[in-house]
């Protein structure tokens, strides 16, 4: 785990809040009960403000306990398709074994990523990052169960929070409420009830998500255009005249092949037109009638660099810009181009603008772009997505977005989006129909309401925790037995 100035503030604060929580809970052990691996500290914290909004909203509520009942089918749905497709995949690819060497079964805990060989698939999961999710997502997650539980008239006994004994900054939240009330109510009131809590969950996921659009746009500016490819086409083996200055007859891929050196742009001509390719991009293609080349441009010639920022001094922040710069010059002639580097430093590189293949009196540079999502929120969606991998945070589109902040404009960034992300898995993770997740009990309430008896519902509940444990065993032998 590399350390950088961030993980060792981190760090820091992670012994410090492990060492205030000791101290508080040592003072506060006679308030503490342990319930196996966990300490239970109760208070009567929270009861009045939920007492308030259960009584004043009475009539909002009922309405969104439909809502939440609905919303609760939807993700026991998700995390049981996401389970199945996961095992099947896992079970039947072993492709994905070999690259994934993390267990398949990963706990959400500080700096899982780097501990677990995920770095290259979530960005880091710093202890703050941590704790102040957690606090948010167990906070709503309990509030709202104990709100909803008000609105149908059971008593809220205590709230209070759950630390874990040998490591108590893993922790959580919890509303304590009368069962035996909550037993006697219908199956829709239950069911309301065990629902709420991932309903909260899925609803601040939504703000904060709004928040992380608002933050990247008011922290990141936008500050170049990102291409993604070099222009190609597919040509005919039986028309390429020339590799690499030999010339060829009957040409087919193996001949190809042997001609092509293996560093370095291969250069190939078909009639009058210009390739280049790399050989192993070459070795990764089909022998058939065609074969895939890029055109010989002046941007790969150059190995440009990905975003360009100026073009003879102006700033470029849309792609007409570019076209405009370029279609100012002829073929022949030098541009200025201003582009960023690997290590997020500026430069110039001259380069001689080429001939357009589709029109030899037009200036080309030789840069193709990706489709751009015009819709708002689905393009914030996807970079929400793309964002797993950190190289891809200042790209939206084909837009480059420069930090304003230097490096704290994507650790704040990646703070609101791990509390965007912790809320989806936990709403999730609890709809799971097994055992005291809150999607064990609405699954067996499910089951009796269509059954009509509770014999039945006790098996089918019964029987899908222990499929559920199957499934999970599985999983975790298989990759067990990937190392032998």
């Amino acid at each position: 785990m590399v350390l950088n100035i961030f993980k060792i503030i981190d760090i820091s604060f992670l012994a410090l809040a492990l060492i205030l929580l000791v101290f508080f809970l040592r003072k506060n052990k006679k308030r503490l009960k342990k319930e196996g691996m966990m300490y239970l500290y109760k208070t009567s914290w929270g009861i009045k403000l939920i007492n308030k909004i259960g009584k004043r909203y009475s009539k909002a509520l009922h309405f969104l306990s439909y809502v939440s009942i609905f919303l609760g089918y939807i993700l026991m749905a998700g995390i049981l398709y996401l389970l199945g497709s996961t095992a099947f995949q896992y079970l039947t690819k072993p492709e994905i074994i070999a690259t994934i060497r993390a267990p398949p079964i990963a706990p959400i805990i500080p700096y899982f990523p780097e501990l677990f060989g995920l770095s290259d698939f979530f960005p880091p999961l710093y202890a703050i990052y941590f704790i102040i999710a957690i606090l948010i997502v167990a906070t709503v997650h309990e509030f709202s169960h104990g709100i909803f539980a008000r609105k149908w008239g059971v008593r809220i006994k205590t709230t209070g929070f759950v630390f874990l004994r040998f490591f108590p900054v893993v922790f959580g939240a919890f509303v304590e409420q009368d069962d035996k009330q909550m037993a006697k109510k219908s199956k829709f009131k239950q069911m309301s009830i065990l629902s709420a809590g991932v309903f909260a969950n899925i609803i601040s996921a939504i703000i904060f998500f709004f928040a992380l659009i608002l933050f990247f746009h008011v922290a990141f500016a936008p500050s170049g255009i990102a291409f993604a490819s070099y222009p190609y086409t597919a040509v005919d083996l039986s028309k390429i005249t020339e590799v690499n200055g030999v010339e060829v007859e009957n040409p087919n891929l193996n001949e190809i092949l042997i001609l092509t050196n293996d560093t370095g742009l291969n250069r190939i001509k078909s009639g009058e037109n210009g390739y280049v390719i790399k050989k192993e991009n070459l070795e990764s293609q089909k022998d058939g009638e065609k074969v895939i080349l890029y055109y010989d441009a002046p941007a790969i010639n150059m190995d440009l660099e990905r975003v360009i920022v100026k073009i003879d001094g102006r700033d470029i922040e849309e792609i007409s810009d570019i076209k405009e710069e370029i279609s100012k010059h002829s073929p022949g002639e030098k541009v200025t181009l201003t582009v960023l580097s690997n290590d997020g430093k500026d430069y110039d590189r001259d380069i001689i603008l080429g001939k357009n293949p589709e029109d030899k009196n037009s200036p080309w540079l030789g840069i193709g772009f990706s489709s751009q999502e015009n819709k708002f929120v689905k393009s914030e969606f996807i970079h929400f997505m793309n964002a797993f991998r950190t190289n891809n945070l200042n790209f939206i589109n084909n837009t480059y977005y420069k930090p304003l902040m230097g490096d704290l404009s994507g650790f704040l960034y990646y703070l609101i989006w791990w509390v965007v992300l912790i809320n989806i898995l936990v709403g999730l993770f609890n709809m799971l129909p097994f055992g005291i997740l809150d999607g064990g009990r609405f699954f067996y309430l499910t089951i009796l309401g269509l059954t009509k008896s509770e014999k039945t519902a006790s098996i089918v509940y019964r029987f899908s925790g222990y499929l559920i444990l199957f499934v999970l065993a599985l999983l975790m032998f298989r990759w067990v037995f990937s190392f032998f």
